[in-house]
């Protein structure tokens, strides 16, 4: 297999990702799903029931990839996107992101991660094709 044949390509990466953002209820629950199966090693999803008897639904989903830790975070209304720059676990830098700007990032690290992992590679492989 080529170098090129095994890299993957951002910007089917990016749509992929973004596939579900028109109804952010559901482009939360795709983006956990889709990281929970990609890197189950390096994503942690929050879920809480809403009400007694209501559905787990998805409050927060947080990726930590190389020296980044990306969080995105679901609220009423929309969803919040952060970046974490990290050293040692700690983190040096937190900032807010617009969700297209997150999303381009994520799909960058996850790609790096593809490049190191093969078993992350065929993942996220399996997640472009669905």
């Amino acid at each position: 297999m080529t170098p090129d044949e095994s890299a993957l390509d951002m910007d089917l990466l990016a749509a992929s990702l973004r596939a579900d953002s028109s109804d952010l209820g559901a482009f939360v629950e795709s983006m956990a799903a889709k990281l929970e199966e990609a890197v189950p090693a390096r994503v942690r999803v929050d879920r809480q029931r809403s009400g007694m008897f209501g559905p787990k639904t998805v409050r927060s989903v947080t990726v930590d990839l190389g020296d980044r830790r990306l969080e995105l975070r679901a609220e009423r209304g929309g969803v919040q996107t952060r970046c974490a720059r990290l050293s040692a676990g700690i983190v040096l830098k937190n900032e807010a992101l617009e969700i297209d700007a997150w999303l381009a990032m994520l799909g960058e690290a996850l790609a790096a991660e593809a490049s190191r992992s093969e078993a992350t590679r065929q993942a996220l492989e399996r997640l472009l094709i669905q």
